[in-house]
């Protein structure tokens, strides 16, 4: 078997052992006591807070990050660390989760101890249910007993990948319990891609003083200053109700170029019934209806009262 043949006969079988480690788990689910744990995971008054050692401490930190950016405060502390100091962070309003494959690490006993003695509430994910941990939390979450991945059936791969899944769980299931929205996510991922294709309208409009908006019946005159001070390619025009009632973009000054036109007012050279877009749309919608229309401004409106406007490249800006 060449080397090539080789390799992608180790691929497919690191995945195929690992597909089954996932499988076993979620057989597992219908045995374990998942509700009592986000009983006490929605409602513990301080913060969550994972533990273990080694590849298991590495997994515990990812579900932290996961939980932390999804509504659930959550830290973690290494066993170590806390053996010398750290367990000072751990209060009586924290519900503590130790990770241990074997159940058996001897650095998390400090940890186990000192939730004890304070009352402090235990929730253990091991694989071993006769384990030390299993035998000193309130509640355990078993992890599949299935062989590792590796050649030597060691190395920690197919027991990490079902505690990162585990850990998965949890997250969705309190986002699901939180009824976590859009919004809330967006709040906590300001920066960096993600944030930019959870922006709304609403975060990247021009509106107050720099929206380019008059009248109906003002003068051509008026419209050109507006859109030539305003720089964003159009003016939008309100009734005396407030409401909105038409559009008059730099396309359609190049079309209407006449003798004439100096002489008209908003109403006669608009168009009616611009596309408008709500407040909360996201701005990466906004930007597809854009491309659809082939238009490159989009009022902003509440009730049909202009709010603002949106220019593509405040869109595009965003690198949506």
């Amino acid at each position: 078997m060449t080397n090539t043949a080789q390799d992608m006969a180790n691929a497919k079988e690191t995945i195929s052992k690992e597909i089954q480690c996932l499988q076993k788990l979620e057989e597992l689910l219908d045995e374990q006591p998942l509700s009592a744990v986000l009983d006490i995971l929605q409602n513990t008054q301080g913060r969550i807070i994972f533990t273990g050692m080694g590849k298991s401490g590495i997994i515990a930190q990812k579900i932290v990050a996961s939980l932390a950016s999804t509504g659930t405060p959550a830290f973690f502390i290494h066993p170590a660390e806390a053996s010398h100091g750290d367990l000072g962070m751990i209060t009586p309003e924290d519900t503590v989760v130790a990770i241990s494959n074997s159940g058996e690490s001897k650095e998390l006993a400090d940890v186990l101890n000192y939730c004890k003695r304070f009352d402090i509430k235990l929730i253990g994910l091991t694989k071993n249910p006769q384990s030390t941990l299993a035998k000193n939390v309130d509640f355990v979450l078993a992890l599949p007993v299935t062989p590792e991945a590796d050649p030597l059936g060691l190395a920690p791969t197919s027991s990490t990948t079902a505690t990162l899944v585990l850990g998965d769980v949890l997250t969705v299931a309190l986002m699901a319990r939180k009824k976590f929205t859009r919004t809330d996510f967006q709040m906590r991922h300001p920066g960096g891609k993600l944030g930019a294709v959870l922006q709304t309208v609403k975060d990247v409009m021009h509106s107050g003083a720099e929206m380019p908006l008059l009248p109906q019946d003002a003068p051509v005159s008026a419209i050109l200053i507006e859109m030539s001070k305003k720089r964003l390619g159009c003016v939008g025009f309100s009734g005396k109700d407030g409401r909105l009632t038409g559009i008059f973009t730099d396309g359609d000054l190049r079309r209407n170029m006449s003798p004439e036109l100096f002489h008209k007012t908003g109403v006669d050279i608009m168009t009616v019934n611009p596309k408008q877009v709500p407040p909360d749309m996201m701005a990466a919608e906004a930007l597809r209806i854009m491309n659809a229309k082939k238009i490159t401004t989009l009022f902003v409106t509440q009730d049909e009262k202009p709010l603002g406007v949106v220019h593509v490249h405040d869109l595009l800006k965003l690198g949506l």
